[in-house]
Parts: C-alpha cells; sequence; structure tokens
C-alpha cells in the first residue's frame, strides 16, 4: 500500500513539475506575443504619424503654391496695367510729337517772313505809322504779333519739356515691366518646385488623406477666383471714384477706426483671429447656441456676391452659402458658411447697416456653426479685427 501511495505521489510530482513548465513556456510565450503586439501598435503609430506629418506638409505645400499663384496673378495685372499704360504714353507722346512738330514749323515759318523782310523791327513799323489812328492799328497789331510770338515760344517750350517728361516716364515703365516680368519668372519657377515636391508627398498619403487634400485645392482655387474677382470690382469702382473727383475713396479703407463697422452678430466673439491657422483670410464668430443666429451687415452698401458653392454632387465646399457686400470706400465684407437656403438678399440690391442677410450655418469646409468674416480692402483681405468695434 505504502509502495503505491508512493507511486501515485511520483506521478503526481511530476504532473505538477510539467505543467509548471508549460505554464512557464505559455507565460513566456504570452509575453512575446504582448510585446510583439506592442511593437506593432508602435509601428503603425509612426506610421499614421508619418502620414499625419506628410499630410501637413501636403497642405503647407498647397497653401504655400495657392501663394504662388496669387503673386503671378497679381503680377499678371500689373503687368496688363503697364502694357496699357505704356501703349497709351507711346500714343499720347507721338500726338505731342506731332502737334509740337507743326508748332516748330509755324514758328520757322514766322522767322522766314522777318528774315525776308530784312531788320525791320517792330518799332520801325510803329514809326512808319501816317496818322495817329494808323499808329494805335500798328500798335495793336504790334502787340498782337509780340504775343503771339511769346506764346508761341512759350507752347514750344512746354510741349518739348512735356514729351522728354512722357519720354522719360515711358522709359521708367517699360523697366518697371521687366522687372514684374523678371519677378513673375522667379515666382514660376519656385511655384513649379513647390508643386513637384507637393506631387511626391501626395504619392504617400491614405486614400482618405487624398479626399482631404483634393478639398483643400479645392477651396484654394475657389479663393483665387473670389479675390480675382473682387479685384476686378474694386478697381472698376476706383477708377469711377477718380474720374468723379473723388480723392477721399480710400480714406476709410486706410483708416480702420473711422470704418463705421457694426460687428456681424449679436452676442458673439471671434474665437479663432486673422490666420488663426495656415490660409486662415479671416476671423470666426462661435460658441454655444450660434447656429441659426442672424448675420447682420456690418455697414451698408450693395451686394456684389451671393451665391452657394457646391460641387457637381450638390454638396457644399468651400465657403459654402457666402456673401460679399461693397461698401463703396475702397472696403468690402464676406460672410460665409450661411446655413443652407439662408441667404436674403440678392446681387445687386442696397443694404442698410445692422439688415440680416443669412443665418449662421456650417456649409462648405467647415467644422462647426461659425460665422466667417473678412474685410477686403481693394479686394485683397486684411486683418478685420481693426475695422470692427
Amino acid at each position: 500500500m505504502k509502495k503505491i501511495v508512493l507511486k501515485i505521489l511520483g506521478i503526481v510530482l511530476v504532473a505538477i513539475f510539467f505543467l509548471q513548465s508549460n505554464m512557464a513556456i505559455a507565460a513566456s510565450s504570452l509575453s512575446d506575443v504582448n510585446k510583439q503586439i506592442e511593437e506593432k501598435e508602435e509601428e503603425i503609430d509612426e506610421i499614421q504619424e508619418e502620414k499625419s506629418a506628410t499630410m501637413n506638409e501636403v497642405e503647407e505645400l498647397t497653401l504655400q503654391i495657392s501663394e504662388y499663384q496669387n503673386q503671378i496673378d497679381e503680377l499678371d495685372s500689373k503687368i496688363d496695367n503697364l502694357n496699357n499704360q505704356i501703349s497709351e504714353a507711346e500714343s499720347k507722346i507721338n500726338e505731342a510729337q506731332a502737334e509740337y512738330d507743326k508748332q516748330e514749323e509755324l514758328l520757322e515759318a514766322r522767322l522766314v517772313v522777318a528774315y525776308e523782310e530784312g531788320e525791320t523791327s517792330y518799332l520801325d513799323v510803329l514809326l512808319a505809322s501816317e496818322s495817329i489812328t494808323d499808329f494805335i492799328s500798328n500798335y495793336y497789331l504790334v502787340t498782337e504779333l509780340a504775343t503771339s510770338d511769346a506764346e508761341l515760344l512759350e507752347s514750344i517750350q512746354k510741349q518739348k519739356e512735356e514729351i522728354e517728361q512722357a519720354k522719360t516716364n515711358l522709359e521708367n515703365s517699360k523697366k518697371e515691366l521687366d522687372t514684374s516680368k523678371a519677378s513673375k519668372q522667379s515666382v514660376a519657377t519656385q511655384l513649379q518646385s513647390s508643386k513637384n515636391e507637393k506631387d511626391a508627398k501626395v504619392a504617400q498619403l491614405s486614400s482618405d488623406e487624398k479626399q482631404a487634400q483634393a478639398e483643400l485645392e479645392q477651396f484654394e482655387a475657389d479663393k483665387r477666383e473670389i479675390q480675382a474677382e473682387l479685384a476686378r470690382i474694386a478697381a472698376e469702382e476706383a477708377k469711377k471714384q477718380q474720374s468723379n473727383g473723388n480723392n477721399n475713396y480710400n480714406s476709410v479703407a486706410n483708416n480702420p477706426s473711422s470704418s463705421g463697422y457694426i460687428r456681424p452678430i449679436v452676442g458673439y466673439s471671434i474665437t479663432t483671429g486673422w490666420y488663426g491657422y495656415a490660409g486662415h483670410t479671416g476671423v470666426d464668430f462661435s460658441g454655444s447656441g450660434i447656429a441659426g443666429k442672424p448675420v447682420l451687415a456690418a455697414k451698408a452698401g450693395t451686394v456684389v456676391t451671393s451665391t452657394a458653392l457646391k460641387n457637381s454632387d450638390g454638396t457644399y465646399r468651400s465657403y459654402g452659402e457666402y456673401i460679399v457686400i461693397n461698401h463703396h470706400d475702397g472696403t468690402m465684407t464676406l460672410y460665409a458658411h450661411g446655413a443652407p437656403g439662408s441667404r436674403l438678399v440678392r446681387e445687386g440690391q442696397s443694404v442698410s447697416q445692422g439688415q440680416q442677410i443669412m443665418s449662421v450655418g456650417t456649409t462648405g469646409n467647415s467644422t462647426g456653426y461659425h460665422l466667417h468674416f473678412e474685410v477686403r480692402v481693394n479686394g485683397k483681405p486684411v486683418n478685420p479685427a481693426p475695422y470692427l468695434p
């Protein structure tokens, strides 16, 4: 019996030994598996971080490309204006030169007549008078001739000076044109370099990130198109104001303290400021309960844009529902991301200060309910904060 007990005890001890060994091995294997899982998770996190970093680089390059394109657009506009100025200047110089040549011919003819008549002076003419009436008549004639000669000489000298000044201005415009063309070429080179770098980075993005990148590019393209249109409107109005003799047109635009704006939404403050993030060309008003709140015209003016930017599938993009008001003082205001169908004004309509123009929404490139508000001077965005009370 004792032998049997010992035998059973031995078997139990061996079983326990093997069980402990297997448990140790299992624990060791489990530890290895956990370690491998952690390593994979770290690797995944690193990959995700790398993708996020790449996405950030792509976004920065996209904004950089957009800025280069804006510069090229401005240089193109400047080059066009300079070409027009040069063309007008050349035409005016040709006209002035023709008039100058005509006046010079008259002067030469006058000198020829004087020469052919000998050394006769104005005094000789007066002394040759046979009567007081004849004297007075000759005196009047001499006076008119002298005045005419003086005016002719003065006119010729003035025309000559104007032609020389016009030629100097023309040469300066041509030099400025050459400089602008060189600047454009330099910016175009930088633009192409950034595009090549961006394309290489985009290839590393995930499908979701590529979609986000496409939306960002569309937004930047929309902003450039809007800026070009507003700059065109501003240039036309500036020209009109100047032709009307309004020399104070830009006085308010360049002096925010006298802008006379009110806040575009009551009871809410700026939560994201000017360039609060890359590519942000305005300020944002947001806060609890802002959805659907009235958006007000910051100043009286004329609506130049009232539209909704949408994709081909009907979804909103970029500014979404937005409005632009021209205040006819060199400034415009832009209101974006309005609620669907909430715009209450149309293009060409006059609005008064404080009038509701739409309601707060989150349409377009927006992550939550807020009002995006911009101030533009001569078509270009500036920091809105100094213009607001």
